[in-house]
C-alpha cells in the first residue's frame, strides 16, 4: 500500500517478486494490483509487483505508472510489441529483486489473500518447491471444464510422475535459483507446463494450494479454444524432441544452487529483522 519509507534500504528488499504480464488489462489491474499490494502489506510480507505492460494498445501502461506512483511495491516494465504471455513474463524476471519469484495473471482470478497464504506455505515448506494454486472451484462452462480436464490428464499421461492436478494454475512461486536453472524459453501459454515439467526433472517438489477461482470481473480472457489444441501438439513435441535432453545437459549442480538460494533467503530475512 502507500508508504512514506525511503526505498533502497536493506530491510526494504522484497521477499517475493510477482511478475504480472498485462495485455490490454486496463479494467482488471485497477482491482488486482491494489488488492495484492494491500494484502501483502497487511500480512507483513515485503512484495514487489513487476507489472509488465505487455505491448498493450489501451491505457494499461498509463494505469500501471499511476499505480507505481501510489504503491511503492509496484515496478513498471514495458514490452513494446506483444510476443505472447510467456514473453512478457520472462521479460519481467530481469528486474525482480527477491529470492522468490512468481508469475501471476492480471485478471484477479485468485483472491489476493489466497496468494498471501500460498507464499506463507511456500516459506514454511521443508525443501525446494514450486508453490502453485490449484483452482479447485472454477466457474467455467461445461466445454471448458472438459477441455481442461482432458488437457491435465494428457500431461499426466506423458509425464506420469508429474505432481500437479492443475498444470496451468497460477500463481506459481519458485526460488530464484530454481527458476534461473530452468532456462525457460516459452514465449506463449506453454510457459506453465514448461515450469512444471522442468521442476519434475530437477526433483523440485510441487506444493498445490486449493483456491477458489473467480470469474473475470472485467476485460476479456486472452485464452481461446484453439489455445488448448496448441498445448496438445506442443506437449507431444516437447516430450519426444531432444529439447529436454539438451536442457538437462546444461543444468548446473543442483546442490550448489540449493545452498546459494538458501543463503539468499537467510540474508533477506535477517535484513528485514534488523
Amino acid at each position: 500500500m502507500r508508504s512514506t519509507e525511503e526505498p533502497g534500504r536493506p530491510e526494504d528488499r522484497p521477499q517475493l517478486s510477482l511478475v504480472m504480464p498485462c495485455y490490454n488489462e486496463e479494467s482488471a489491474i485497477r482491482y488486482s494490483i491494489p488488492r495484492l499490494a494491500e494484502a501483502f502489506e497487511t500480512a507483513g510480507h515485503r512484495l514487489q509487483i513487476v507489472a509488465v505492460d505487455n505491448g498493450s494498445v489501451d491505457r494499461t501502461g498509463e494505469i500501471i505508472r499511476e499505480l507505481a506512483a501510489e504503491y511503492r511495491c509496484v515496478t513498471p516494465y514495458r514490452v513494446e510489441v506483444n510476443q505472447g504471455y510467456g514473453f512478457g513474463a520472462l521479460s519481467g524476471i530481469t528486474i525482480c529483486d527477491a529470492p522468490w519469484i512468481g508469475f501471476i495473471p492480471a485478471d484477479g482470478e485468485v483472491d489476493a489473500e489466497d496468494v498471501v497464504r500460498l507464499f506463507e506455505a511456500a516459506m514454511a515448506a521443508d525443501g525446494w518447491i514450486v508453490a502453485k494454486v490449484r483452482r479447485r472451484f472454477r466457474m467455467d462452462g461445461l466445454l471448458r471444464k472438459i477441455v481442461s480436464t482432458s488437457y491435465n490428464l494428457f500431461v499426466r499421461f506423458l509425464w506420469p510422475r508429474l505432481r500437479s492436478l492443475d498444470i496451468n494454475g497460477n500463481p506459481k512461486l519458485l526460488p530464484r535459483d530454481v527458476l534461473l536453472a530452468m532456462k525457460l524459453r516459452s514465449t506463449g501459454w506453454f510457459l506453465d507446463p514448461e515450469i512444471l515439467i522442468k521442476a519434475h526433472y530437477l526433483g523440485v517438489r510441487v506444493l498445490e494450494f486449493n483456491a477458489f477461482a473467480r470469474m473475470r470481473g472485467s476485460g476479456l480472457s486472452h485464452v481461446r479454444a484453439a489455445t488448448a489444441w496448441e498445448f496438445f501438439w506442443k506437449l507431444l513435441r516437447y516430450r519426444f524432441s531432444g529439447e529436454l535432453a539438451r536442457w538437462r545437459a546444461e543444468v548446473p549442480n543442483l546442490d550448489v544452487l540449493q545452498e546459494r538460494s538458501k543463503q539468499l533467503e537467510t540474508d533477506v530475512a535477517r535484513a528485514g529483522a534488523n
